[in-house]
């Protein structure tokens, strides 16, 4: 067999494999522009105020502040588990597996692991930030976040596998 025949396929492949990174690190990068002063709790509370105040023109102050804590808390969950699910995928195309199979352990260990990781390094990062906490609790919801996200891409995998074929 010609080499060329044998390069052509491995070049689309490490191609895809490639293209699958770029999501995630699209992901890490709004991570980072989410992590500096423009986004603190003041900021992101003055917009909130003034969105809810147009709406509401009576809202209780108290409220805005409670509302704006957990909406960022609720931001850490849904980005975290995004950021879990978008690094199984690129490492689900970068590392070899079994054809067909739609989740392995090691793509799950590594996007755990690397979600919780970005979230050490963000928090880490905040710290020297003056309108920025870094907070060891956020890591451990960002983590969790990432855990949960892993255990339904499992679920959901293991569902898919198990469904008998339509034909």
């Amino acid at each position: 067999m010609p080499q060329a025949a044998i390069e052509a396929p491995t070049r689309i492949r490490s191609r895809r494999q490639w293209k699958q990174w770029i999501p995630a690190l699209i992901w890490m990068g709004l991570i980072a522009f989410e992590s500096t002063d423009l986004m603190s709790a003041a900021h992101t509370g003055s917009i909130l105020a003034a969105l809810a105040t147009r709406v509401f023109p009576q809202v209780d102050v108290r409220l805005l502040v409670s509302l704006n804590h957990y909406l960022r808390k609720l931001g850490h969950v849904i980005g975290y588990a995004i950021l879990s699910w978008l690094l199984f995928r690129a490492w689900r195309a970068t590392l070899p597996s079994v054809v067909g199979r739609l989740w392995a352990f090691p793509w799950a260990r590594l996007a755990f692991w690397m979600s919780a990781a970005i979230a050490t390094l963000d928090e880490f990062h905040q710290s020297f930030i003056p309108s920025r906490t870094g907070r060891w609790q956020d890591v451990v919801l960002d983590s969790t976040a990432a855990l949960v996200m892993q255990i339904f891409l499992f679920l959901f995998c293991k569902s898919r596998r198990s469904e008998p074929s339509r034909e």
